[in-house]
């Protein structure tokens, strides 16, 4: 029997999901996330009806699941943000948590006003793709 050709990533540092929080392929392949929450290690939303502190929150856990699949920022090669809000300012705030973050390394990304996201009281949401390097 060959090895998969998708290995699921987890980490106890996250809350526990009933999903991997990403997926990598071979080296030199794709690592996807799941979306990362605003959540804490034990599963609670924080920062709750602060969009710029949910930011940074969710940017803390995508840090986290992209080094548990042996990637990081730099390595990005695109996200997608997600608000649950109409509101322009509320986007403008969260990209502007979510850019600084990234620093130079300004990935294309797609920025998104929704009615609802999965856990209570969320109210930001990032998913990346990145490239692991040939080892």
């Amino acid at each position: 029997m060959t090895a998969p050709a998708v290995t699921l990533v987890r980490s106890e540092r996250l809350a526990a999901a009933p999903y991997a929080y990403a997926a990598l392929t071979a080296p030199g392949g794709l690592v996807l996330t799941a979306g990362a929450c605003p959540l804490d290690a034990e599963g609670r939303t924080v920062a709750v009806g602060d969009v710029a502190g949910q930011a940074r929150q969710v940017v803390a856990n995508l840090v986290v699941a992209l080094e548990a699949a042996g990637v990081g920022l730099t390595d990005v090669a695109r996200t997608t943000i997600y608000v649950a809000s109409s509101r322009r300012e509320d986007l403008g705030a969260v990209w502007d948590v979510v850019s600084a973050a990234f620093g130079d390394h300004d990935v294309p990304s797609t920025l998104l006003g929704v009615a609802v996201l999965g856990y209570e009281d969320q109210l930001v949401e990032v998913e990346a793709v990145a490239v692991r390097r040939p080892a």
